[in-house]
C-alpha cells in the first residue's frame, strides 16, 4: 500500500484526497519506483478541473517525478533495483509515494543532478526544449515574446532563448516577478498589470513586431498575442491559465500571414529517441548553467491541495515540489 492524491469528482483544490491504495508488482516491460520528488505543473490543474479529461474516474494526478527503481518487471535488462530514474509526461499519476511505470518512458538521472532538481526540470526542461529548438527554432537575431515569464516554462524558456542569442521580451504580473524576469534573460519586461503589452511590444520592437509568441496564459493575451507578431511569425500557444481563447476565424491569421500552433509535450516526444534527446539536452542544459532552476516551493505530497490554491492564485514563481512523507 502507498499513499496518494486522488480525484474523485472535478473542482476546487479541495477535490485533491488523500488516501491509500495498492500499487502491486511490475508485469514484463515494468518497473517500480519509490519517488523521491514529485514536480507540480499547472496541467495537473487542468486535469483536476475538467479541461483536460482524465483517462480514469478516480484518478491521481501528476506527470512529472524522480525516484528511485525498487523492483523490475520481468524481460527487462537496461533497469535495476536502485537506479534514480525521471518520467514527465504519461501515464498520470505522480502524485504518490510510488507507482509502476512502462520501463520506456523514463530516463537516467545524472548524478551532478539532485532528485529535487530533476523532479523540477524534466516537463518543464523538455517543454522549453521543443519550444525553443522544434516547434519554432530560436536564433540569433530573433526577437520573442514570453508570457508568463517569472513562470516554471516561462523562466527556462527566457533563459534559453538568451543564450541561443534571441531578444526576449517577458511580461508579468508584479514588479517582484519582473525582476527574476530580468535575471532569467529577458531584455525587455512588461508588467501587463501596469501597461498594455500590445503597445508596449510595438514600441520594443518599432513596430515591427516578434517573430514568436510563447503563450501559456491564453484565454486573456491570445488575441493581443497575435497583434503582437510580425508578418510570418508564428503564435504557440502551450497553455490556458486564464481559460480557453474565444474561436478564431481563419481570416484572422491571413492579415499577416502568421503561423498558429497548439503543440504538446506528448506529441514532441513521441518516441523513445526524442524522449532521451530532449532530457540529454535539458539536463546538459542544467549541468552548463545554461538553464537555472529556482525550487522556491516545497511541499508535503499530503498538502498538494494547498500547492495547486497557491500555483492558481499567483502566489507562487519558479517551481514546486512535492515531497513524499517517506522522503
Amino acid at each position: 500500500m502507498v499513499k496518494v492524491i486522488r480525484v474523485h469528482e472535478l473542482g476546487e483544490s479541495e477535490v485533491l484526497k488523500w488516501e491509500d491504495v495498492e500499487i502491486g508488482e511490475p508485469k514484463e516491460g515494468e518497473i517500480r519506483v519509490k519517488n523521491k520528488a514529485i514536480g507540480v505543473n499547472f496541467i495537473d490543474v487542468y486535469f483536476r478541473k475538467g479541461v483536460y479529461k482524465a483517462p480514469t474516474m478516480p484518478f491521481t494526478p501528476g506527470m512529472e517525478a524522480v525516484g528511485v527503481v525498487t523492483a523490475v518487471g520481468p524481460g527487462l535488462t537496461d533497469r535495476k533495483v536502485g537506479d534514480v530514474v525521471a518520467y514527465a509526461g504519461t501515464p498520470m499519476g505522480s502524485y504518490s509515494e510510488g507507482q509502476i511505470l512502462p520501463a520506456k518512458v523514463v530516463v537516467p538521472v545524472p548524478p551532478s543532478i539532485d532528485p529535487i532538481l530533476a523532479a523540477c526540470i524534466m516537463l518543464k526542461g523538455m517543454t522549453a526544449e521543443y519550444l525553443v529548438r522544434r516547434c519554432f527554432k530560436v536564433e540569433s537575431g530573433h526577437t520573442i515574446l514570453v508570457h508568463a515569464a517569472a513562470g516554471g516554462v516561462g523562466s527556462l524558456v527566457c533563459q534559453w532563448a538568451n543564450a541561443l542569442g534571441a531578444t526576449v521580451i517577458g511580461t508579468v504580473s508584479t514588479a517582484e516577478k519582473a525582476v527574476q524576469a530580468k535575471e532569467d534573460g529577458c531584455h525587455h519586461v512588461i508588467n501587463y498589470k501596469e501597461e498594455d503589452f500590445v503597445e508596449a511590444v510595438k514600441k520594443i520592437t518599432s513596430g515591427g513586431g516578434v517573430h514568436v509568441v510563447y503563450d501559456s496564459v491564453g484565454k486573456d493575451t491570445f488575441e493581443g498575442s497575435l497583434a503582437c507578431l510580425r508578418s510570418r511569425g508564428y503564435m504557440v500557444n502551450f497553455g490556458q491559465a486564464s481559460g480557453t481563447p474565444d474561436p478564431l476565424p481563419l481570416s484572422a491569421l491571413a492579415v499577416k500571414s502568421v503561423f498558429l500552433t497548439t503543440p504538446s509535450l506528448m506529441l514532441y516526444n513521441e518516441t523513445r529517441d526524442e524522449l532521451l534527446e530532449s532530457a540529454g539536452e535539458v539536463f546538459a542544459n542544467v549541468e552548463s548553467g545554461v538553464l537555472r532552476i529556482r525550487v522556491n516551493h516545497k511541499y508535503p505530497l499530503a498538502q498538494a491541495a494547498q500547492a495547486h490554491a497557491d500555483l492558481e492564485s499567483r502566489k507562487t514563481s519558479g517551481s514546486i515540489v512535492l515531497i513524499p512523507n517517506s522522503e
